[in-house]
């Protein structure tokens, strides 16, 4: 997937508004880096820069100098090396994104404590031209930010942090960048395998998928229209869409038909758009899995045997189990991939672990019990959940640890509290998503749903009053705007 090579001048909007700030280009046949701010709070804002490449030559490396006014400075970023001498930052390639193919272009983010826009900018050493917008200083300010890591605790709750403003203003969305068929995420992947401790494509090449989840799909049905799916595959440049059917909760247990035919629409709508689906099973209360071991034979031998010939459809068959042994998960998930095999020998299982999808920290445990009694059947990923503000570096550390004898896959994580509610944790959130990058873990964000809390990417009211189009960032909530800028940037397929 790649950004559009075409750049975009946009007039400067006022300093709350998600806008395009300053353009810089260079001469014909060269390097050009455009400069975006993607979200901005009274205390400092997102930037967003992407460097593209004109020519039909290939650019081997690239080198992005900003320099700062007095009294701002770059807290972090991430797709890139970043360098720090006085008020100049230095941009260098993550390893990913260092060669930059004729007409195609990469990007990075960071974010600034204070309010200056750059005083200045080369590319590769030269001078870039073209700057807009009047600079301003500030004084420093943290970056809002969640709590410290709490002790262990069965359900992690809230923690407070100081709420950073919402923007109230947006840009219009580009031009959608991906619409060829055969430039979209299942057209370059294909059927997707376990290979070791990653998730690779049908030619073997180690992958990251980057999408978002619904919420449950029988109480925001408005929410997931093909336009929705439009906007998530052709502006987002989302790799995967995650269907969360919950179980309970007036779900597939109430209605078995009607939610599986649900399922499998939404199954279709991603295949056309070229996205990788992940069929969430979700059960959360009652948490054991083994409560619904016949309701999930039954689901996972139909829309089994219904998918059986996509490529694009990845199995989640136990969302978050809690109160129970891993044991007890192990025995669940070793009698329903079994069914899934039946008629799927080829589709991705995802099993979901103790403690809420955390490897077993919030009730204590760690990875280790998985490592050394794993499930007995290929092609299994392991599923684990967390929240940004809630879930900080003794989660970060433990995913690290396991990730490196485990495949594992963030079937569901938000940028707020565990309780999928509170302020959004930016800070937390780009770090668990840089060490995901890193680790190449696939990922898909809580929730594409318009619900009045803050873990959803769509304003309340949103969905039912869309008049055609998902796109761009009028519908997004402060933490919608965060993830669409994380997953915009290009795959590494």
């Amino acid at each position: 997937m790649k950004r559009s090579v075409k750049t975009i001048l946009a007039a400067a909007f006022a300093a709350a508004a998600v806008s395009t700030v300053a353009f810089f280009a260079l001469p014909a046949s060269a390097e050009a880096a455009s400069f975006t701010v993607t979200n901005s709070w009274g205390s400092g804002y997102q930037g967003e820069i992407t460097v593209s490449n004109g020519s039909s030559s290939k650019i081997d490396t690239w080198k992005v100098e900003l320099t700062l006014p007095a009294g701002s400075t770059i807290a972090q970023s991430w797709n890139a090396t970043l360098a720090t001498a006085g008020q100049t930052f230095t941009f260098t390639p993550a390893g990913w994104n260092a060669s930059i193919a004729g007409g195609a272009a990469t990007s990075f983010g960071f974010i600034v404590n204070g309010s200056g826009r750059p005083t200045a900018c080369t590319v590769n050493g030269q001078a870039c031209t073209g700057l807009t917008g009047t600079p301003a200083t500030s004084s420093p300010a943290a970056t809002p930010t969640g709590a410290k890591p709490s002790a262990t605790t069965a359900s992690p709750t809230s923690s407070a942090k100081p709420t950073s403003a919402s923007p109230t203003a947006t840009t219009a969305s580009p031009t959608p960048t991906r619409t060829a068929t055969g430039s979209t995420p299942l057209a370059i992947n294909g059927q997707l395998k376990v290979c070791g401790v990653n998730l690779c494509n049908a030619a073997g090449k180690k992958i990251q998928l980057r999408g978002v989840s619904s919420h449950g799909i029988h109480w925001f049905p408005s929410c997931y229209p093909g336009a929705a799916l439009d906007a998530l595959a052709t502006d987002w440049n989302a790799d995967l869409f995650r269907i969360a059917m919950y179980v309970q909760e007036g779900g597939y247990e109430t209605d078995p038909s009607g939610l599986t035919s649900k399922v499998n629409s939404l199954v279709d709508q991603a295949e056309a758009r070229g996205m990788y689906a992940l069929i969430d099973f979700h059960i959360l209360n009652p948490g054991d899995p083994s409560y619904n071991l016949t309701r999930a034979k039954e689901f996972f031998a139909k829309v089994a045997a219904r998918n059986a010939d996509k490529k694009n459809v990845i199995y989640e068959i136990a969302n978050e189990p809690n109160g129970v042994s891993w044991t007890t998960i192990k025995n669940y998930a070793e009698q329903v991939i079994p069914v899934i095999r039946a008629n799927d020998p080829d589709g991705i299982v995802v099993v979901g672990t103790r403690a809420w999808s955390s490897l077993g920290v919030s009730e204590g445990s760690s990875s280790a019990e998985i490592i050394s009694n794993p499930v007995n059947a290929a092609n299994v990923m392991y599923a684990f959940h967390f929240y940004a503000a809630s879930h900080k570096d003794n989660y970060r550390a433990e995913v690290t640890r396991a990730a490196a004898s485990l495949p594992l896959f963030v079937t569901e994580f938000g940028t707020v509290s565990a309780s999928g509610d509170g302020a959004v944790d930016t800070a937390s959130t780009n770090a668990w998503i840089d060490l995901l990058d890193k680790l190449k873990i696939s990922y898909a964000n809580w929730n594409f749903g318009d619900k009045s809390e803050g873990s959803s990417i769509l304003k309340p009211g949103a969905c039912a009053s869309r008049t055609g189009t998902f796109s761009g960032t009028t519908p997004l909530t402060e933490s919608g705007q965060l993830i669409r800028s994380r997953i915009r940037t290009a795959d590494d397929f």
